[in-house]
């Protein structure tokens, strides 16, 4: 029997996908359900890395809250991009990955039964953190338009009110690509003032942008700055999934907060990756790297968008995935990657649980298959769907 905690905490659908995928074993299958990558990681990293393994320094519980180099590469890259500095020593604390530094972070700000104002659609993950620390998900409608997805400004500023802990913002959005901006910060900072709550910020793909343009940090602002908790990981932009290192930045009368949320939680991070990740981040190509993998995924998408133009699908303006809405096409996700599966040998995670809206979208992740693999999804989407 579950405890209560979990009653409204479903599954991210992901897991069971990717499972099936890899109990077919069956080399045609298009991966396209999970957030891999085939792009390979910064050369630097792969190449401290492999120090590391023989470093002592690194097979260590020390230093709790991550080494010096991380917090200072992370805490530079977070300054650099919002135009403000934070202080490595007590504004900035690593953790085990983005979704850690979420989880610790909600924890901190939140208390049972208030809300956090959510993108809808948006990342299951995310989701079941706030549930899972007591928090209630308060979503704002992301609208579907032929240029992708759009979130009302003033709708998001409608959502914050007394009992709100925070705006969880996420640009580009997972999973829909959905950018955010200026606009919008514009929007929610006297709300946030007037309420005391805090703007925690997902940057996990805040440079993988189709626009060409930088990011649009909140802790740019200068109403939201003080109140802006920023989480950053080396998995996407840097594709260092299995490094399983993240930071957090903020100001200062906070971080103590999270940081006693992080030794009560994971305690530290994997000791050998940290100093890998401070190298990418701090390498003079770094910027330059990112956007050659960006361009990448971009073709990768646009390919997937020509192959589909028949099919509803959303273009997204970053990040990893894109969604098809599978009711304009009079079935439930879970009935399209059912039968894109067993027909067209597609692996395609469908968003039950992604929100309100969610069960209308399948996802389909064009990170992980290089485009060549994309030439016949035109013919397989017909051959399973019609």
């Amino acid at each position: 029997m579950s405890v209560s905690r979990l009653a409204h905490i479903p599954g991210i659908g992901v897991d069971e996908i990717g499972d099936a995928a890899d109990a077919a074993a069956d080399p045609d299958l298009l991966r396209l359900e999970n957030l891999d990558t085939d792009l390979r990681p910064p050369q630097v990293a792969v190449e401290v890395t492999h120090h590391a393994i023989e470093d002592d320094d690194a097979n260590s519980y020390l230093p709790f809250q991550g080494h010096a180099a991380l917090r200072e590469a992370a805490a530079s890259h977070v300054g650099r991009i919002s135009g403000r500095r934070y202080d490595p020593a007590t504004e900035c604390v690593s953790v085990a990955g983005g979704l850690n530094g979420v989880l610790n972070v909600l924890l901190a700000i939140s208390e049972p039964g208030q809300e956090v104002v959510i993108a809808d659609p948006i990342y299951a993950g995310l989701i079941n953190r706030i549930r899972l620390a007591g928090a209630i998900p308060r979503h704002v409608p992301c609208t579907a338009t032929p240029s992708g997805w759009e979130t009302d400004p003033a709708e998001l500023a409608a959502a914050i009110g007394p009992n709100t802990a925070a705006v969880l913002a996420m640009s580009p959005a997972m999973p829909t690509g959905g950018l955010l901006g200026r606009p919008h910060w514009d929007a929610i900072a006297q709300a946030v003032a007037a309420h005391g709550c805090w703007v925690v910020y997902d940057a996990a793909m805040e440079r993988i942008r189709f626009d060409g343009q930088p990011p649009d940090h909140p802790a740019s602002h200068p109403g939201l700055a003080p109140r802006t908790i920023t989480i950053g990981s080396a998995s996407k932009e840097l594709r260092m999934i299995g490094w399983r290192v993240g930071w957090v930045v903020g100001p200062a009368e906070i971080m103590s907060d999270i940081s006693l949320v992080g030794m009560a939680n994971v305690v530290c991070q994997v000791g050998i990756s940290q100093q890998a990740v401070a190298a990418a981040l701090n390498a003079p190509d770094a910027d330059g790297d990112v956007a050659a993998a960006t361009r990448i995924w971009q073709q990768r998408s646009d390919r997937i968008l020509r192959e589909l133009s028949d099919y509803p699908c959303i273009p997204p303006r970053g990040g990893w995935s894109l969604l098809i809405d599978t009711a304009a096409l009079g079935l439930s996700a879970t009935q399209a990657s059912q039968r894109l599966f067993r027909r067209g040998r597609i692996a395609a995670t469908p968003m039950d649980g992604w929100g309100p809206r969610g069960a209308n979208y399948l996802r389909l992740v064009f990170a992980n298959e290089p485009i060549e693999r994309l030439t016949d999804l035109r013919e397989r989407f017909q051959a399973a769907l019609g």
